[in-house]
């Protein structure tokens, strides 16, 4: 109800309540379709499609972001199906069927990074990204994140992890999100990419650092476009990024 008073900018009633959670529970169903081996086929958006799909054919390393949007957590199952071996950072819970089910389908391409111990998370991600893998992990969750920044979303300045981007300039990584839709037929999907985000070697840590804020700002700012549209399909059940004060001089 919360989240729905910000993006509907008054009091949800009972029937958009009822609808967005309608829609989390249609989601969970298309999961566990998948996980028993139903087809999903993916439309890539047209906005950025070239350089995403050259990237995506590639051997190169890379570090994609998503967000608990749409059916986007399909997105990394079906980067391994396309060809790619992916590592999924991932939550351990005690009910996840589904991702056990999908799992076992595409474990000849995608593995799983637990990141239950808070402590270990950037150790397990540097450990990861040094054996070349690449990683696909959400970035709108605060709870396991030790980077983070401000941004513009949903009409206020908010706190967002940027842990993804930070990694990237280590280890020299491109970035790309993906969010993924129902594409309006079934098993469709209707998949958005950002423009790419690559660190430059020769320029210093802050100007990346610099480049990486404006990106994930352009991503956020299409995401609230996105999410504005369908907001029954926002599934990150926990409160809004915390806003951050405005600092008066």
């Amino acid at each position: 109800r919360a989240y729905l008073e910000v993006v509907l900018g008054r009091p949800p009633t009972r029937l958009e309540v009822w609808r967005h959670f309608f829609a989390f529970t249609d989601f969970l169903l298309r999961l566990l379709r998948a996980g028993r081996g139903a087809a999903e086929r993916c439309i890539l958006a047209p906005e950025n499609a070239p350089a995403f799909e050259t990237l995506l054919a590639s051997s190169e390393p890379a570090l994609f972001g998503t967000f608990h949007f749409g059916c986007s957590d399909l997105l990394g199952y079906m980067l391994g199906a396309a060809g790619r071996r992916i590592t999924m950072v991932r939550l351990k819970v005690g009910n996840s069927d589904e991702t056990r089910l999908l799992g076992d389908r595409f474990a000849d391409r995608v593995s799983f990074l637990w990141v239950n111990d808070a402590a270990q998370l950037i150790f397990a991600l540097k450990g990861c990204l040094e054996t070349g893998a690449s990683l696909a992990l959400k970035c709108d969750r605060m709870e396991f994140s030790a980077k983070t920044d401000a941004f513009q979303f949903l009409g206020a300045r908010r706190t967002f992890p940027t842990t993804i981007y930070h990694l990237a300039i280590l280890f020299g990584r491109p970035v790309v999100f993906c969010v993924a839709l129902p594409g309006g037929e079934p098993n469709t999907l209707r998949v958005h990419a950002s423009p790419i985000y690559r660190p430059d070697p020769a320029r210093a840590r802050a100007a990346n650092l610099a480049a990486a804020h404006e990106h994930f700002q352009d991503v956020l700012q299409h995401l609230e476009t996105l999410v504005r549209q369908q907001p029954c399909l926002w599934f990150n059940y926990l409160p809004l990024n915390p806003v951050v004060p405005v600092r008066i001089p």
